[in-house]
């Protein structure tokens, strides 16, 4: 099967290297069409979040594609300390289905059964799915395949018990601020840093009804790129007292080597007592928010230790459905690979039939070319007779050949065939370069175990 994964993600780069080589919508687009340009990729979808940026390919036969993939991702990281291919895993034949089964369901984030990465993966599909090219970039595998992902995900969510509990920074400040303000319609959100974490935690709030945001931030350009896109407003560090004084939820992110939100920010904004809750949630470190602010009346105040351990605890009800998102996994991407084969051996099959028939035609024409006495019946009589003995003679090889492959026989037994038939210069596997054939849904070679390897730097 020369399906291929090939990127980074959480388990083989650091933040800081991930975010070097993250994509944005328009530029994940573009990325795609330089891969087609550049190596001629034939189907591609590339998925770029915070914890991972990988590219798709079929059919990836040869290392072009890989290379040219590195050779964007170099661009886009830049200089390093390491070379990118340090970085990079890769995933090829049927490791590739898992993998992206286990993507979706949730199986493979930093947080088991995070419910965010179903939707990326979905944005990721319908980007390569919309791309103005012919043939399309999700042509007729990669389509298959990502909507068995999504199928897959959603069938995990619903079966077991993976997603239940907040499990993810955004959804445990969701519910933290769920808890003490009950309906969040209406609420005002200080933003103290531009980082992705506290973009995700206003966009889950924004979800619950939140709708004034404020950014603050020590470079306001960044801050006012924030707000925009998360159409809030944009204040100046030396304002914070300001902002503070109209919050409910203060999210602070930044990386200051020291608190930010001081006792004397603190006062400034409440000069009297604060007679209504006011909820910190610190993911700093160090930490934005000085501690001591706790100790104030309704005042409620969570640093990035205090969500870790609400998110673990949920996790650990998490993990007892493993197993089970596991076997669905299993039992799903064995219906990929058996469907991934009948591509492979439908044309197989007709090109073999096309051949037969040939034969039985040269054949019956050259023996009633000396039978002229025979009726108009007894010549229909003989083309029924060697139809029927054509067909029988081709049907157990069909039934063995399908069978066969269903059961994992792989290009090996197709590639017998061919042989055995004199068909390996009639029929090009739509898996070596026969767009045409994918295009009308009979492509790709069969599927067999498929391999899976790491390329992942000490």
């Amino acid at each position: 099967m020369s399906l291929a994964v090939v990127g980074v993600s959480h388990h083989t780069a650091p933040v800081e290297v991930r975010e070097k080589m993250a994509f944005g919508p328009t530029e994940a687009a573009d990325a795609l069409l330089a891969l087609r340009q550049a190596a001629g990729v034939e189907e591609a979808v590339l998925l770029s979040t915070c914890n991972r940026t990988e590219v798709y390919l079929f059919p990836c036969e040869d290392g072009a594609p890989v290379q040219t993939w590195e050779e964007l991702l170099s661009r886009r990281a830049g200089r390093m300390e390491r070379q990118v291919r340090d970085y990079l895993f890769e995933q090829r034949g049927l490791g590739v289905v898992r993998h992206l089964f286990q993507v979706s369901a949730g199986l493979d984030s930093m947080v088991t059964g995070e419910a965010e990465i179903q939707g990326q993966v979905r944005d990721a599909y319908e980007r390569a799915m919309n791309l103005p090219v012919d043939p399309p970039m999700a042509g007729p595998v990669l389509n298959r395949l990502f909507q068995m992902a999504l199928s897959v995900g959603g069938q995990v969510r619903s079966e077991t018990t993976i997603g239940e509990g907040a499990a993810s920074v955004a959804s445990v400040a969701v519910e933290l601020a769920r808890k003490i303000f009950g309906s969040l319609r209406g609420k005002r959100v200080l933003i103290l840093g531009a980082g992705q974490t506290g973009e995700l935690i206003v966009e889950a709030l924004g979800r619950e009804g939140v709708e004034g945001v404020m950014v603050a931030n020590r470079t306001y350009e960044r801050a006012v790129d924030l707000a925009r896109r998360i159409r809030g407003q944009a204040i100046a560090m030396d304002r914070l007292a300001q902002g503070l004084s109209s919050a409910d939820i203060v999210l602070a992110s930044t990386a200051a080597p020291h608190p930010i939100l001081t006792r004397e920010v603190f006062r400034e904004a409440f000069p009297e007592s604060l007679r209504r809750p006011l909820l910190m949630i610190d993911i700093a470190i160090p930490r934005d928010v000085d501690h001591s602010l706790s100790d104030e009346s309704e005042v409620f105040l969570y640093n990035v230790d205090d969500l870790r351990k609400i998110v673990d605890e949920q996790v650990r009800l998490r993990e007892g459905a493993v197993p089970e998102a596991d076997r669905i996994i299993r039992a799903q991407s064995e219906e990929f690979r058996t469907w991934f084969a009948s591509l492979e051996v439908v044309p197989v099959i007709r090109r073999m039939r096309t051949r037969a028939e040939s034969h039985r035609n040269a054949e019956l024409e050259r023996l009633l070319r000396g039978m002229d006495h025979l009726s108009d019946g007894d010549r229909e009589r003989v083309e029924e007779f060697s139809r029927r003995l054509m067909n029988k003679l081709l049907h157990e090889p069909t039934v063995r050949l399908r069978t066969g492959m269903a059961r994992g026989g792989g290009a090996e037994l197709v590639d017998a065939v061919r042989f055995l038939y004199g068909l390996e210069e009639s029929v090009r596997s739509p898996s070596r370069g026969s767009r045409g054939r994918q295009r009308k849904g009979e492509s790709d070679e069969a599927a067999g175990d498929g391999e899976s390897k790491e390329r992942v730097g000490s």
